[in-house]
């Protein structure tokens, strides 16, 4: 019997090649005097930086909410710290290029302007995302940061203007729960069956309506506020350091944490899996928050150019609001999901937060 040729995945990397990111991303042409280097892709406006030829310096996630505001789509703006950074962060002690801060602080004000909202400002707060962005998908692999921007204060102003206290403290908590976790490393020890911002939740779960399973849904603004109290003395108590209230704090924070989770262990693993090249880093994207938690009227979800479950050519979307699945497509979205083969190009897929 003839013996099963073992399948290969082969990247064609431009770093083997002695290309850098930047290099990858462009098409040859006549040399030119050197120039210093451009750390932050803004996007926003109907207008874009880079495109979605720039995967190799955008990353994917980059490259794609740029091409996908060049053709009019209504992507909330932000900006996109390259790969290059990622390379220089590893390769420098984890430091940042010196024109790197006044960079994002240009690109930052655009997103500002644009939206008519300040980060850390008392009357009209903006908040932001941190996501990672590798040229190849790696879902579930890096870290994310959702509602930077929140504090003490800013939570009492969104709650007023939204008229929705609950939204208001339930992104507090949910920021602070991330923020807690991926930046500032309150995590499970040893010995601990739960992560501890989980545990928190079900003791209050446990004291308030005798049983941890009580739905997140259901819990009262009170119950929120008590929550947003303990997180905040649980990170004090694990980490001898308060929460930092400043804006700008969180922000560096949080991008200094994503570009450091693409070492942490399950990225690793997974990138030798499937023969992602270490070297090739990822980017980080910043960008306004669309909310998926201010009720029936809002949801968030995941949208692909096919069936995940079987490869039908057709649009599907599925989406929660209020724990309830909801779908666009053949097949439930449950199922779906379970047995989506999850590989770095089983699929084209978007994940998008949404408001009707």
């Amino acid at each position: 019997m003839a013996k099963k040729r073992k399948s290969t995945r082969v990247h064609k990397t431009p770093f083997r090649l002695g290309l850098t990111a930047r290099q990858a991303s462009k098409p040859r042409t006549a040399s030119k005097k050197s120039k210093t280097p451009k750390y932050v892709y803004y996007f926003g406006d109907g207008q874009a930086d880079g495109t979605g030829k720039m995967k190799p310096l955008l990353g994917g996630k980059g490259a794609n909410l740029a091409e996908m505001t060049r053709i009019g789509l209504p992507v909330p703006p932000g900006f996109t710290i390259t790969t290059e950074v990622c390379s220089y962060f590893y390769a420098h002690n984890r430091s940042y290029p010196r024109q790197l801060k006044a960079e994002v602080a240009a690109a930052l004000a655009k997103v500002e302007k644009s939206v008519g909202k300040e980060l850390g400002d008392k009357d009209r707060p903006l908040l932001v995302s941190v996501r990672s962005g590798a040229r190849d998908s790696m879902p579930g692999m890096m870290d994310t940061i959702l509602n930077l921007g929140m504090n003490d204060e800013v939570v009492e102003i969104v709650a007023k203007q939204t008229k929705n206290a609950r939204f208001a403290w339930d992104s507090y908590r949910r920021f602070l729960q991330m923020y807690g976790d991926v930046v500032m490393g309150v995590q499970k020890r040893a010995g601990e069956d739960h992560e501890p911002f989980e545990a928190a939740i079900e003791h209050l779960k446990d004291e308030r309506y005798d049983k941890h399973d009580f739905p997140d849904v259901k819990l009262s603004v009170a119950d929120l506020k008590e929550l947003v109290k303990r997180f905040k003395g649980l990170i004090k108590e694990r980490t001898g350091k308060s929460f930092p209230q400043d804006a700008k704090e969180q922000m560096w924070g949080s991008i200094g944490a994503v570009f450091g989770s693409w070492m942490n262990d399950r990225a690793i693993v997974y990138r030798r899996k499937y023969g992602i090249p270490h070297d090739w880093g990822t980017a980080v994207n910043v960008q306004t928050m669309v909310f998926g938690n201010m009720g029936e009227t809002s949801a968030t979800g995941v949208a692909f150019t096919r069936d995940p479950a079987t490869g039908e050519k057709v649009f599907y979307a599925c989406r929660t609001s209020s724990s309830r699945w909801r779908k666009t497509g053949s097949t439930s979205c449950k199922h779906a999901m379970a047995n989506a083969p999850v590989t770095p190009r089983s699929v084209s897929r978007s994940t998008w937060l949404m408001k009707n």
